[in-house]
């Protein structure tokens, strides 16, 4: 009888014990950190044309989870000008992910676009590799992120040891789906944005073909090669023509701008 006692409290203890969190290593940003973004279109029909603007901002707060300091990132995008006038967009989406382990804890999605209206909610129990959405529970893997907190973990990989053609695997969960994202590095390249040139690193994602993308690969993103890791531009090639998002302006950086070349 004391042999089975023995057993089930160290059988509990077990089942008590915290999760071994990964630590991630964070140079690229800090709270207080803003982006603006401006989204044109270019089509044969329509030419160029700013169709809406975007916001990234790392809030100066921290709230506690599961007694964990967190992050938190809140992230808008908005139609502007003649754009609204057939499409109209007010999205917004919130993420509270781990300041250490870059794990996500809340995700917080609303979208208004034209007449489409859909709210979200998602607790991630990480201890137990569950998502709670609003509709679902889902399993999902260890170190779980949403694609907010993805994007911002992305910023902090280390890329000393890549080759143009290294894939970067991202697993990120959104709408109620466990996703894994290939990503691959393009290698160092120098692009021009209204900001500045500036020296940069470029990656491009996998994302589903279908309605809008053709090519598996349609979207570049460049980044400044160094320690901010900066998103200057996105351009996307789609089916019906090409996005671009541009920073315009940013603020409360963590490190001052090296990769900026004299004009």
């Amino acid at each position: 009888m004391n042999k089975i006692l023995v057993f089930i409290f160290l059988f509990t203890s077990l089942l008590a014990y915290p999760q071994q969190y990964r630590t991630v290593q964070n140079t690229a940003f800090v709270r207080g950190e803003k982006l603006t973004f401006r989204i044109a279109f270019n089509s044969a029909l329509t030419g160029s044309i700013t169709g809406g603007k975007a916001t990234l901002e790392v809030k100066n707060e921290n709230k506690i989870f599961n007694n964990r300091s967190t992050f938190h990132v809140v992230g808008q995008g908005w139609t502007t000008g003649i754009i609204e006038l057939f499409y109209k967009i007010d999205d917004k989406v919130e993420s509270y992910f781990d300041d250490r382990a870059f794990i996500s804890w809340q995700f917080i999605r609303r979208t208004r676009e034209n007449s489409y209206k859909k709210d979200d909610l998602v607790i991630f129990r990480q201890n137990d590799r569950l998502a709670v959405s609003l509709s679902k529970v889902v399993k999902v893997p260890a170190n779980i992120q949403d694609v907010v907190s993805a994007f911002y973990y992305a910023r902090t990989i280390n890329i000393a040891d890549l080759k143009p053609g290294s894939i970067i695997e991202i697993p990120f969960f959104l709408d109620d789906s466990v996703y894994n994202s290939r990503v691959i590095f393009k290698g160092k390249e120098t692009v021009k944005t209204k900001l500045g040139k500036f020296k940069c690193i470029a990656f491009s994602p996998m994302v589903a073909t279908g309605y809008a993308f053709d090519d598996p690969y349609p979207i570049t993103i460049w980044i400044t090669d160094d320690e901010n890791r900066l998103p200057v531009l996105i351009q996307s090639e789609q089916s019906v023509g090409r996005a671009r998002v541009e920073l315009i302006s940013y603020s409360g950086l963590a490190n001052p701008i090296t990769a900026k070349l004299p004009d």
